[in-house]
């Protein structure tokens, strides 16, 4: 029988207060971007790194998100990922806006559209994603869930170092 191999995602066990649906979410951003890097032309490449970030944010979302209160009465709004991301991680607020700001070319791109990205708008996107995947994993990692359940990270001490 053969052994499994070593998963390539996270060699080293990680503590994570992030639920198995953000962290597969977040997987599948690595791999949508690894397989972006490898494609030859650039509307698929723009398009398949694009979704490494879409992925990546609804990983965020996943760990931190909240259900909006539901009115009866009236349907409620779809809103995009790039939309809601600020509300729930403000900190993120900048990436949102650069990949929303993207998403029509995306969407180009999907379509087929000759040139609706170039070379160099897919490899700067490719570029710009892997630097959201690693902020967003340290943005999931640093929220540890303490000994009582409370998310959030540790308070200073209020003790006041005492004085040589």
């Amino acid at each position: 029988m053969a052994t499994p191999s070593p998963s390539p995602v996270h060699p080293v066990p990680r503590k994570s207060a992030a639920p198995p649906a953000a962290l597969d979410l977040l997987a599948k951003a690595h791999d949508g971007l690894a397989e972006a890097v490898r494609l030859p032309r650039p509307n698929e490449r723009y398009a398949t790194a694009h979704l490494a970030a879409l992925r990546a944010a609804a990983a965020v979302l996943a760990a931190r998100g909240r259900p909006e209160p539901v009115n009866p009465r009236r349907r409620p709004r779809i809103r995009s990922a790039w939309e809601v991301l600020p509300e729930i991680a403000p900190e993120l607020t900048e990436w949102s806006a650069l990949f929303a700001s993207g998403a029509a070319r995306r969407a180009r791109a999907e379509a087929g559209i000759p040139d609706a990205a170039t070379g160099r708008d897919a490899d700067d996107l490719v570029r710009e994603v892997g630097m959201f995947l690693r902020l967003v994993e340290r943005t999931l990692a640093l929220r540890p869930t303490a000994p009582d359940g409370r998310q959030g990270l540790p308070q200073p001490r209020s003790e006041r170092p005492q004085a040589g």
